[in-house]
């Protein structure tokens, strides 16, 4: 019996020597431990409100490059123009990416990028856009007589009566009394809005939006366009025209 009782005691002693020694430690050492606590927290204050002074020296050449660029901008871009290096540029602009949500550009030439969405571009990108089409009141349609018909429409009845006789006629007489007058062409659209552009590409608008500043925007529509056909965005009338062919 005498023997177990030893045995617990110095278990019991071995558990709670460890823990009088940290007890002792902190006892000895808090005030060194609390100094450089106090210290680490006034360092990371400083740290960030020399971030903050210097983000704000920054923060005109940001804006203006916002401005010329439409929104879009890359940390070559702010590194070039503020003579930064890169890896502070991308700091910088993921800040600001997070301040304002932007959205991450997908690399597409290997340089990625942040879109910052404006009054302009966003104004920019619904006059690109289509108007939605209105639906008709059913309580307000009317019967339409024949007289107030537009004259396409009396055209078209006028064909399809010529059409109905032509059936009746024998076949010899038929095929000379109803012959095309006129043969369609396939031609290239004057002009195309935003969308109708990305619909003709096969890109969505937001594609077309992103490159029609570009300098190689037309090489790069002619590659997409099904008859290889070349188009240039026009900023005063905000449609796409072709480029004639040299």
């Amino acid at each position: 019996m005498t023997v177990k009782s030893n045995d617990s005691a110095d278990s019991f002693l071995i558990l709670i020597l460890p823990v009088a020694l940290a007890i002792t430690f902190l006892f000895s050492t808090w005030r060194l431990l609390l100094a450089i606590a106090g210290f680490t927290l006034l360092l990371n204050i400083f740290q960030r409100y020399r971030w903050q002074k210097w983000s704000q020296t920054l923060n005109p050449t940001f804006h203006k490059l916002i401005q010329e660029n439409q929104g879009r901008i890359t940390p070559l871009d702010l590194a070039m123009r503020a003579n930064l290096p890169a890896a502070k540029a991308k700091r910088y602009l993921d800040y600001k990416a997070a301040e304002f949500g932007a959205r991450v550009l997908e690399p597409e030439d290997g340089n990625s990028g942040y879109f910052f969405v404006t009054a302009k571009t966003l104004g920019s990108i619904f006059d690109d856009s289509e108007l939605p089409f209105t639906l008709p009141n059913p309580e307000s349609e009317q019967k339409i007589e024949v007289e107030d018909l537009p004259e396409s429409t009396k055209n078209l009845e006028q064909l399809t009566h010529l059409q109905s006789q032509a059936e009746q006629m024998p076949l010899g007489e038929a095929d000379h009394s109803f012959e095309p007058t006129h043969t369609q062409e396939h031609l290239a659209p004057d002009s195309l809005l935003q969308s109708e552009l990305a619909k003709r590409l096969a890109v969505n608008s937001s594609t077309v939006y992103k490159h029609r500043s570009n300098p190689d925007f037309s090489e790069w529509s002619r590659s997409r366009d099904p008859e290889g056909i070349a188009w240039q965005y026009s900023s005063e009338d905000k449609r796409f025209f072709p480029v004639a062919a040299e």
